[in-house]
């Protein structure tokens, strides 16, 4: 299992972030040995949120060698000329570190704000797609269309591959997701409150067979789970307030269905557990979220968690 750190682009102590604060953050996960520095997509969200590729950026010095990861811009919300912009931008500043995270975004809001039929998203995001696997370089044959074509659009400068950053697709597992990301994806981010280690299990066997199918290699293609939520505590009173005071009404979500996941809210044994079930399932990459006390999170997550996690 390989881990990455989330960028903590909501301030849940309410204490503004500046960008001293997100180099340190980034600092600290590098120093950690995490792999991967991460940041999320939105407009609108339940409580403030920095924009996240903004915010990448100006964390890659600190990032030292990570690998860097949008997990997931949003294409259909940004446009996807714009979103190559920006992906093939991080691409050339980080020195070809990226991987391009992409998903149509689960939010109504932040639809709305665009202007768009958050009821056509997945058309939207399925013409997208495309459109950004040529902008890119991955794919050669231009789009046409009313949608979104790509003839004529020449996106300079190039990113640092000639096939351009790879581009995985966010999906929450279902049967029509994964066979997106099986056609058009470089690897699959599931969603660590939207899923469990036997869903986990369950989706990546479909995803095999569906690559299978499309004449592509299942042991070949990267997988990772994002945004997974983290709090290490001894303390059950500490991990139920987390729940039920923060991630709650942030996720507009019952104590009961989060307490149904294999968040990494916990004891360091109880959260190494549920990663070893994650290993266990196929899962080659967690990206955690502290809460709270971010850097204390990171470092406890390094040492005592880390350790005590089999598979």
């Amino acid at each position: 299992m390989q881990y990455g750190a989330h960028l903590p682009l909501i301030a849940l102590d309410g204490r503004p972030r500046t960008v001293s604060d997100m180099c340190a953050y980034a600092r600290r996960a590098a120093a950690l040995d995490f792999r991967y520095l991460c940041a999320n997509d939105h407009l609108l969200f339940a409580r403030p949120w920095l924009d996240g590729p903004t915010v990448l950026a100006a964390a890659l010095e600190a990032a030292g060698d990570m690998t860097i990861a949008t997990t997931v811009a949003l294409p259909v919300i940004r446009g996807p000329v714009q979103t190559a912009k920006m992906l093939a931008t991080l691409d050339i500043l980080s020195g070809g570190r990226l991987i391009a995270g992409v998903g149509p975004g689960s939010s109504a809001r932040d639809y709305a704000a665009a202007g768009l039929d958050f009821a056509e998203r997945w058309r939207r995001f399925d013409a997208a797609i495309r459109a950004l696997r040529v902008l890119l370089g991955r794919d050669t044959q231009g789009v046409s269309g009313a949608c979104y074509p790509t003839e004529r659009i020449p996106l300079e400068p190039r990113p640092t591959s000639p096939d351009g950053p790879p581009l995985w697709i966010a999906s929450w597992g279902s049967a029509a997701g994964l066979r997106r990301v099986a056609e058009l994806g470089d690897g699959w981010l599931a969603s660590g409150y939207n899923t469990t280690p036997p869903r986990f299990r369950d989706a990546l066997a479909t995803l095999s067979e569906q690559l299978r199918a499309a004449g592509r290699l299942p042991d070949a293609f990267p997988n990772g789970i994002a945004t997974m939520w983290l709090h290490v505590t001894d303390t059950r009173r500490d991990a139920d307030r987390m729940l039920s005071d923060v991630l709650s009404p942030l996720l507009n979500r019952s104590i009961d269905d989060l307490r149904g996941l294999a968040l990494l809210i916990g004891s360091p044994e109880q959260c190494a557990e549920r990663i070893s079930a994650y290993a266990a399932s196929g899962a080659q990459r967690m990206f955690v979220w502290p809460l709270a006390d971010d850097l204390r999170q990171l470092e406890a997550f390094r040492h005592d968690v880390i350790p005590l996690v089999t598979g």
